[in-house]
């Protein structure tokens, strides 16, 4: 059993997925886990998942990118959970197109959710965290942060939240935080499908096309990230931060 066993720990985009996955994992960590999504109902899977497997979660619905609905479910984890010193930023939505033909709406709403979103939960968490001289903050990026045509939104976002962990680890640092940063390559999700839909290509030629370009010969499962994440979250990660692992299977370059 982990050391960390009475940490609180808020996950958000927990209702599937990679976020699913990680809520999991860190469940399994011994940690008491705040499974937050927009929908809260849409929570309940992942909830039950962890009780029954004896661990203790929750579920709280919020808008990551809307500065009330932030400050009051970390309010309401401390509340209910205890005061969360893990947070894990994962909420994100694709909103993808080429340039030329990417909406206002299409740049804000990705923007919000993933960059905004990530400022306001680590914002309404951080003073838990050096009230508890102990913190860990791990936000999701992607290997897309690298460039991806039609996703001009999604890169530019991605690539924001290493320049935000960066940032986090100098401030945060001496109040026993660590922050870091997880990107994916292609992993298995409703989001990689809805690109092989973008794209016109079945789900499962999609994957098997991917996986010729990768390294290891295998598309990623949410699990292999959330194991990286469970790594940053841990009391043995204590001296790593400011740090971006790229969990793709082999080099991207």
């Amino acid at each position: 059993m982990s050391s960390t066993e009475q940490r609180v720990a808020i996950v958000t985009g927990a209702a599937r997925g990679i976020g699913a996955a990680t809520a999991v994992r860190l469940a399994a960590e011994g940690r008491k886990v705040a499974v937050l999504d927009l929908d809260e109902a849409a929570c309940k899977e992942t909830v039950e998942q962890i009780t029954a497997a004896g661990g203790t979660a929750a579920a709280f619905g919020c808008d990551v990118s809307d500065s009330e609905q932030a400050t009051a479910a970390v309010e309401r984890v401390a509340a209910e959970l205890g005061a969360p010193t893990v947070l894990v930023n994962n909420a994100g939505v694709l909103r993808d197109n080429l340039l030329f033909k990417m909406s206002d709406a299409d740049w804000d709403t990705v923007m919000n959710v993933h960059l905004r979103g990530a400022f306001l939960m680590t914002r309404a968490c951080q003073s838990h965290m050096v009230d508890a001289k102990w913190g860990r903050v791990v936000n999701l990026s992607s290997s897309s942060a690298l460039g991806n045509r039609g996703q001009v939104n999604y890169a530019a976002a991605k690539a924001g939240m290493q320049g935000f962990t960066k940032t986090l680890a100098k401030e945060l640092g001496k109040f026993g935080i660590t922050a870091n940063s997880v990107a994916p390559g292609f992993i298995v999700t409703d989001m990689t499908a809805s690109t092989a839909e973008r794209v016109g290509m079945g789900f499962e030629d999609f994957q098997a096309a991917a996986a010729t370009q990768i390294p290891v010969q295998r598309v990623g499962r949410p699990a292999d990230v959330a194991n990286a994440i469970a790594f940053f979250t841990g009391d043995d990660a204590g001296f790593v931060s400011g740090q971006v692992m790229y969990v793709a299977g082999g080099p991207l370059n």
